[in-house]
């Protein structure tokens, strides 16, 4: 009775270690689906669960302990490889695999239209979900992006892709106001980042900003059209040639030689030199500002020098 009571105990714990083994070989090859890159932000492995918990992703506390096996989770974005991987593999790639990143540049002036032309060729995305993704998570139309080169996960989706460069870009700018006023006003940044856009359009260098900028503010301030060619030079027109038809028949908002003021929306997306450059514009009397022959611009104060000016780059 001994020896037949032995041997079912340790057919009974045989077959509950079976049980276990089997269904953590199952729970290991359950399938778990997820975008191909996938972020992971800095922090403890419970914080990191929580956050793909709170993702919806099946995750449960039980990963959090086979990854301290396993090893950390390495933190930023993941090439996942597939959308759908074996529970396994997913936690073997949190901590081993790491995305192919590629670098895209916004250059200052740019617009958002051709930027998003350009990632849609560089990286194999829809420009069209592009665009309308913009459109829906942008607090503002145009200029809301930071010139700067951006590391992009190759496999990205639109949707993440456009809410990534929103996200670095508000908080650089955020950045920028709160050294410069102190606090970061929604309202007043966007009306520095139109007239930035103007400079930033016109300026053919950095030095010559704060000049640009103070024609802007004198002709304001004098009640003057602004009559600047590059406040043409906006959305898919970012590098066309302003000609006089474009001039006379563009009825948009961004046409100073029709409309008074600063379009209300910025140009194109502009550097922090030019936002310096409007916040503090230099104090001179200049109304008036020509490209010279050697490629960068004349300044004057009366219109009868301005036609000078016009007249030594034209012949």
């Amino acid at each position: 009775m001994t020896k037949d009571r032995k041997l079912m105990i340790a057919e009974w714990i045989l077959d509950i270690v079976l049980i276990i083994i089997v269904s953590f070989i199952y729970y290991l090859n359950k399938p778990i689906q997820t975008p191909r890159v996938l972020y992971i932000p800095k922090g403890s492995i419970n914080q990191i669960i929580s956050h793909l918990h709170q993702n919806t992703y099946d995750i449960s506390k039980l990963d959090s302990y086979m990854l301290r096996i396993i090893g950390s989770p390495q933190s930023g974005w993941i090439d996942m490889g597939d959308t759908i991987n074996t529970k396994a593999d997913f936690l073997y790639k949190l901590t081993k695999a790491k995305a192919a990143l590629q670098n895209v540049t916004l250059i200052p002036g740019e617009t958002t239209y051709i930027f998003l032309q350009q990632l849609s060729e560089n990286l194999g995305l829809d420009f069209n979900t592009l665009e309308e993704e913009f459109l829906k998570q942008s607090p503002i139309e145009e200029g809301i992006l930071v010139p700067n080169t951006y590391k992009i996960p190759i496999g990205i989706t639109e949707k993440e892709l456009i809410s990534l460069l929103l996200k670095l870009s508000i908080q650089k700018m955020k950045e920028y106001s709160y050294k410069v006023f102190g606090t970061y006003n929604e309202k007043k940044w966007f009306h520095y980042l139109s007239i930035a856009s103007v400079i930033q359009k016109e300026s053919a260098n950095n030095e010559e900003m704060p000049l640009v900028s103070s024609v802007v503010y004198n002709r304001l301030k004098r009640g003057m059209k602004l009559q600047m060619d590059g406040s043409l030079n906006y959305g898919k027109y970012s590098h066309l040639k302003v000609t006089p038809s474009r001039i006379r028949n563009d009825t948009s908002l961004y046409n100073t030689y029709i409309h008074k003021g600063v379009p209300k929306i910025p140009i194109c997306n502009v550097s922090f030199e030019a936002i310096r450059a409007a916040i503090f514009p230099a104090k001179t009397n200049y109304l008036y500002f020509m490209k010279s022959k050697n490629g960068v611009h004349d300044f004057s104060c009366n219109y009868s020098t301005h036609i000078r000016n016009i007249h030594n780059a034209t012949k």
